[in-house]
Parts: C-alpha cells; structure tokens; sequence
C-alpha cells in the first residue's frame, strides 16, 4: 500500500490553497502524513524537499513517485493506487 508525505508549510499560499484537498484525502482514507517544512526541517532535508507544496509517495518505505506544486485530487488518488 502507497502512502504520501504532504510538505507544505503555514506561510505557502500554493500550500493553504491545497490543503483541503489533502485533508479531504485524508477524511476519505487515504495514509498522507502532513509535514511542516519549518517544524521538520530535518524530515524535508531527508527527503531533499527544495520546493513546497511536495507530495512524495512511499511504497514499502521507498520513495516510487512525488509530485511538486499543487495538482488535483483525482491526480493524487491515482498515485495513490
């Protein structure tokens, strides 16, 4: 099963504008961990986070896919599946 880490951060407008979306995702089901780039700066330099909003994907604890900027639910629905 995939699961997402959604990198954003309180003063990104992209990152306001998407959360819903992402907390919509996550009130339907869906394993997406909320991280806050200033609050975790040590996550997002793991996972070499340049630019927010970034939603990587994990499968099996490796990376398989990740998608910067904002995109549609249905986009991350499918990488989801």
């Amino acid at each position: 099963m995939k699961t997402a880490k959604y990198f954003s951060a309180s003063w990104c407008g992209p990152c306001r504008t998407f959360k819903p979306v992402v907390n919509e995702l996550i009130s339907e089901g869906h394993n997406i961990e909320i991280v806050d780039v200033d609050d975790n700066q040590e996550l997002a330099s793991k996972y070499q986070i340049m630019s927010i909003p970034t939603v990587v994907f994990e499968e099996d604890g490796q990376v398989v896919d990740a998608v910067l900027g904002v995109t549609s639910k249905e986009d991350i629905q499918n990488r989801l599946n």
